[in-house]
């Protein structure tokens, strides 16, 4: 078996456990996580003219932001829950943009709003019984 192939099937296999073994609070981070992972990723792509895999990573930032608002309940979260529905609505459109136009600022923006969202979501780790 190839090296890589090995190196591959383990870190699937990682991911998948880290998964089942998390709480709803850290899948959570984990979906942050690979928001930045994505955009983090586009980035480079768009710096060194990877257009196919620029798309890509954009795409799978979107649906995952786009996972994380469908998992928000509006009704149980209030005002809070329907300012992420806002923000990440908002992230969406910006980074379908920053997909169409290949743009380094929309994407270093997309990636500060889900930082700040990140940070105050780590914060509360304790409060939810991490």
């Amino acid at each position: 078996m190839n090296a890589s192939v090995a190196m591959k099937q383990y870190q699937a296999v990682g991911v998948h456990s880290g998964v089942m073994d998390a709480s709803p609070h850290r899948l959570i981070q984990m979906l942050m996580e690979g928001v930045l992972q994505r955009v983090a990723q586009a980035k480079g792509n768009v710096k060194r003219k990877e257009i196919a895999d620029k798309a890509i990573n954009i795409t799978k930032a979107i649906n995952i932001v786009a996972g994380l608002r469908s998992s928000l309940n509006i009704e149980q979260g209030g005002e809070i829950a329907a300012n992420l529905d806002s923000l990440y609505e908002y992230m969406l459109h910006r980074l379908m943009l920053a997909n169409a136009r290949s743009d380094e600022e929309i994407l270093d923006e997309v990636s500060t709003l889900m930082i700040s969202i990140k940070l105050s979501w780590d914060s509360i780790a304790d409060k939810v019984g991490q």
